[in-house]
């Protein structure tokens, strides 16, 4: 994905306000979004 561009839709669990829910990319849409990426720790490298 480059800047500027549309990342495909999605769905995903997300931690938000003490709770566990899943949370979609239209749920945002006309907004402004940071998508942020983390690897599971434990994980081999």
């Amino acid at each position: 994905m480059l800047v500027g561009k549309k990342a495909p839709n999605f769905k995903a669990k997300a931690f938000h306000q003490g709770k566990i829910k899943e949370v979609s990319l239209e749920d945002y849409i006309g907004k402004w979004v940071v998508l942020c990426f983390y690897p599971g720790d434990f994980t081999f490298v």
